[in-house]
């Protein structure tokens, strides 16, 4: 692994997500908080104008704008499109290297504790993760290698992930998931000096993983008149399932609850471990939960 030069920590890039939003104008203020003396720290504010909104977005998930073709295509004019080509420029200033990594500072409605989201199994960040859940039992490492072409702000670089804390409402505060996520950047930051002064960490070799499967989505009706709309949400998460993300689910296990009542079943052939448990920010996207499944790596 070459010396890391340039880290951006990037937050509110949706607009609703205070932890990060706040971390980020903390460093601001106090940037030697972040400073290291082997490599430079940008902190960054995502999403300016949902911020002052206090909405995820004004347009459309600035967190999906980041695609080559988007950021290439100047027909693209939402304030989304616009700011994600601002947000590259500065992370990638003209004739100077891109940002050698990119943490992406997020919060779910969802119980995630303190999650990393890696794009892929880059050997560098199974180890950082091993790190972290090895020093913080809170730390939990999940990889969506479908992630890569979302355009996710995080694919921009190769050492791009995600912090992701909760659980803690939209346009809420939570002191203690606060410090904890301040905490863990430092642990990150710090983990990033002793690799670049050859003093690399001693941690476990072993790493616990979930690895994504898919995404489910809430039972519905019908979609409306054949429009390929989606019908209306015909249950609610189960009641044992709510907040147990990170927890296995059976087959034969309840997963939904009727408004009648009705248990329904979780029909899968084998355990998995769902996380993003009733996201609020995720009913748009017809999302109830991702599933993943559990798995160890040596690193």
């Amino acid at each position: 692994m070459s010396q890391i030069e340039r880290v951006a920590i990037v937050g509110g890039n949706h607009g609703n997500e205070l932890t990060g939003v706040h971390l980020v104008k903390k460093f601001q203020q106090y940037p030697n908080l972040i400073n290291r003396s082997s490599f430079e720290t940008l902190a960054l504010l995502g999403n300016l104008k949902a911020i002052e909104e206090g909405k995820r977005y004004i347009d459309k998930d600035l967190n999906r704008c980041f695609t080559n073709e988007g950021l290439q295509n100047p027909q693209l004019s939402s304030y989304e499109d616009t700011r994600a080509k601002v947000i590259q420029q500065i992370l990638q200033p003209q004739n100077q290297p891109f940002v050698d990594v990119i943490v992406d500072l997020h919060s779910t409605t969802a119980n995630m504790g303190l999650s990393l989201i890696f794009c892929d199994m880059h050997p560098f960040l199974l180890r950082l993760g091993a790190y972290l859940s090895s020093i913080n039992p809170m730390v939990k490492v999940f990889v969506n290698q479908q992630s890569r072409e979302g355009g996710f702000l995080r694919s921009l670089c190769e050492l791009g992930f995600v912090i992701e804390v909760g659980a803690v409402a939209q346009n809420v505060l939570k002191a203690e998931l606060f410090q904890k996520t301040e905490q863990l950047i430092y642990a990150i930051l710090d983990y990033f000096e002793g690799c670049n002064q050859g003093n690399i960490p001693q941690t476990n070799s072993q790493l616990t993983l979930y690895q994504y499967i898919g995404t489910v989505d809430y039972p519905r009706s019908d979609a409306y008149g054949g429009l390929r709309l989606r019908g209306e949400i015909q249950a609610m998460i189960h009641p044992q399932l709510q907040f147990r993300d990170y927890e296995p689910l059976n087959p034969g296990d309840p997963m939904f609850l009727t408004f009648e009542g009705k248990d329904i079943f979780y029909e899968g052939a084998s355990t998995v471990y769902p996380i993003f448990i009733n996201e609020a920010a995720y009913y748009e996207k017809g999302i109830a939960m991702y599933l993943s499944q559990k798995q160890e790596e040596v690193v």
